[in-house]
């Protein structure tokens, strides 16, 4: 298994002038930090891939040991860019990947720890903002809408997916479906039309947030303050 984890973009609402991986939960411990201590759980250094973009080189020489690809349009693309970027090398193997600005209770990681049989997309349930990505379900249980405009749905899409190598293939052309704006959501609906399943993988009794904001950030903080072994 690989994992991809997006960290190219300018972080322009939370107002840092770093990307966003690169931002400080506490003395010395970054974003990327308690990302990769977390997937070090489940998966080799030696496999994870980064995408870069906004100060690239802040993250490169903090991280020598980690393997990075570039979206040299951070600027005007989305996260369905950088994504396919991230994608383009990797061939025959599953892969898990995560937006960069993501801090989150290493449980929130358990459904990999076996076997996993299917795509999957993290959720939460319960309401959530306009700006937050959301879902919904057919009546098999599976992902039937991901998107900010979801209009009955069960709660949030927190951004960390997976999807088995069988399926790659299809959804990189999906990835190179989508317009430079698009978020990677838009990939996984036009993966599901497609025929293509994703199952919900429901981390709502665990910690996760986004950090777009300083409620954000703080409550990051405030998480990783009980968290001792990093």
């Amino acid at each position: 298994m690989k994992a991809v984890i997006l960290g190219a973009g300018c972080g322009h609402r939370l107002g840092r002038n770093v990307p966003k991986p690169m931002v400080m939960l506490r003395e010395n411990v970054t974003i990327l930090d308690l990302q990769l201590k977390n997937l070090e759980e489940i998966i080799h250094i030696n496999d994870v891939v980064v995408v870069v973009g906004f100060l690239k080189q802040i993250i490169e020489r903090r991280y020598p040991e980690l393997t990075y690809v570039y979206n040299d349009d951070y600027a005007i693309t989305n996260t369905a860019t950088s994504l396919l970027i991230g994608l383009q090398e990797i061939r025959n193997e599953d892969v898990l990947w995560l937006n960069g600005d993501l801090v989150f209770d290493p449980k929130v990681l358990t459904p990999l720890a076996d076997t996993v049989r299917h795509n999957l997309v993290w959720v939460t349930t319960g309401t959530v903002g306009e700006e937050e990505v959301k879902y919904s379900l057919d009546s098999k249980g599976r992902i039937e809408e991901i998107s900010k405009s979801v209009k009955s749905s069960l709660g949030e899409a927190v951004g960390i997916n997976f999807i088995k190598n069988s399926d790659l293939n299809v959804f990189k052309s999906c990835l190179e479906e989508c317009s430079d704006r698009d978020y990677f959501e838009r990939a996984i609906e036009l993966a599901i039309s497609k025929g293509i399943s994703f199952w919900p993988a429901n981390i709502h009794e665990h910690f996760c947030v986004e950090i777009d904001f300083e409620d954000d950030l703080q409550k990051a903080r405030d998480f990783v303050q009980g968290v001792s072994n990093i």
